[in-house]
């Protein structure tokens, strides 16, 4: 089911995207214990800003973003023009950049990159608490 395809919105901002998160997550978070229902509406926020901010630092800009809420998870799509490869940090102390993508990596479910001719789209899900799957 598709909750909020925004699918051609090209230029969204970090807030645009989280105000369409935040709107799946009213319905979705509605039965949930209180602290089940947090941490997936944070965990949620946070991949959802590092993915746009990824794309707007290293890309230029989102070229398409949309959200779509399955049986058991929530998911976010995101494309860019550039075929660049988020990559994990080094593990060099102190060295900025990059610590997004691992955070992302240990909270998402499933996280994965495609590329075609025109760019990239990453494909991030959460798992939803069983009392949330539909």
């Amino acid at each position: 089911m598709s909750f909020a395809d925004a699918t051609e919105q090209p230029g969204i901002s970090s807030a645009d995207a989280r105000s369409q998160v935040r709107s799946v997550l009213m319905e979705v978070c509605c039965g949930l214990p209180l602290p089940e229902a947090r941490r997936l509406r944070d965990d949620a926020l946070l991949v959802v800003s590092e993915l746009i901010a990824n794309a707007l630092q290293h890309a230029g800009g989102v070229t398409r973003f949309s959200i779509r809420l399955n049986s058991d998870e929530l998911q976010f799509r995101v494309s860019d023009s550039s075929g660049v490869r988020p990559r994990s940090p080094d593990n060099e102390a102190g060295r900025p950049g990059c610590y997004g993508w691992a955070m992302a990596r240990r909270l998402c479910s499933r996280l994965q990159v495609t590329t075609d001719a025109v760019g990239k789209t990453v494909t991030a899900a959460l798992a939803l608490p069983r009392a949330a799957q539909l």
